[in-house]
């Protein structure tokens, strides 16, 4: 050790334990190691954190899409979805970026990948909004069977994340489900309790002139034409359930996927 430091250590040493120079200096002393440990800790453990939110995001579309299976990995079922990014505006598939590294939330925080929503078109009340989407497309036979939209609005609390999947036929409802939220527990939190999900399915989700109609009433729903549209809102969550309506509204529109889905029905995608 060099002279000036043991220097420096046996003054420290000689100091009462109870001064408060020495006391200030071990605490920052403590502070640097701990900071040291936990960059370090997550430098390390941020590629196998990428892994694993990857994997719960596949999982997530593989129920929602109904192919989860318990006896086969989540790789290997995911395999049999196609992943395509759709141009927002023109609801047609691009090229600019690759689905594989693209992260839609990510860039919907960069002004060269999305674009600022005002007024009326905030629907969802996003802020700014991706200029591209990934799809999930389930095929059967060559066929369009299921397919799944991220889709995202802000509730009573927070943001909800989560994947709309619609039959191949785009009109009508096979699951929703959301996979990241801060909503109240047992309140705007009940979005994710099976039963009230259960109840999307086979709603449909545009009307005869193919206008957004999907959405999540107050209280229960009543018999009668509209109720094809409509589920049962969620008690004591009266901001959430109306977050939940507008997030859907916004996607299904002409700022979000309407474009796409447009183009899906009539065969040009």
């Amino acid at each position: 050790m060099p002279e000036n430091a043991a220097g420096v250590l046996a003054r420290f040493r000689q100091m009462p334990n109870d001064s408060r120079a020495k006391t200030l200096i071990v605490a920052l002393l403590l502070c640097l190691v701990c900071s040291v440990v936990v960059s370090t800790a997550a430098v390390r453990l941020k590629p196998l954190q990428v892994a694993n939110a990857d994997l719960d995001r596949k999982r997530n579309i593989l129920q929602v899409a109904g192919l989860l299976r318990e006896d086969r990995g989540i790789e290997d079922l995911f395999a049999n979805i196609e992943t395509r990014i759709v141009d927002l505006d023109t609801g047609k598939y691009t090229d600019a970026v690759e689905s594989g590294n693209y992260d839609q939330r990510r860039a919907a925080r960069d002004p060269a990948l999305s674009e600022v929503l005002t007024g009326d078109e905030d629907v969802a009340n996003i802020g700014r909004r991706a200029k591209y989407a990934t799809v999930y497309l389930v095929r059967e036979n060559g066929a369009l069977k299921t397919l799944v939209l991220p889709v995202h609005g802000y509730g009573l609390w927070s943001t909800l994340y989560g994947f709309l999947a619609l039959q191949g036929d785009t009109r009508s409802v096979f699951g929703l489900q959301f996979y990241d939220h801060a909503e109240t527990p047992g309140l705007g939190g009940e979005v994710d309790n099976p039963n009230w999900r259960a109840q999307w399915r086979g709603k449909l989700v545009f009307d005869e002139q193919n206008r957004p109609r999907l959405e999540v009433v107050k209280g229960r729903v009543t018999p009668g034409p509209d109720e094809r549209y409509q589920v049962d809102g969620l008690a004591g969550a009266t901001l959430t359930s109306v977050g939940v309506s507008k997030l859907l509204r916004f996607w299904l529109g002409e700022r979000g996927f309407g474009p796409y889905l447009a183009n899906v029905r009539e065969g040009m995608q």
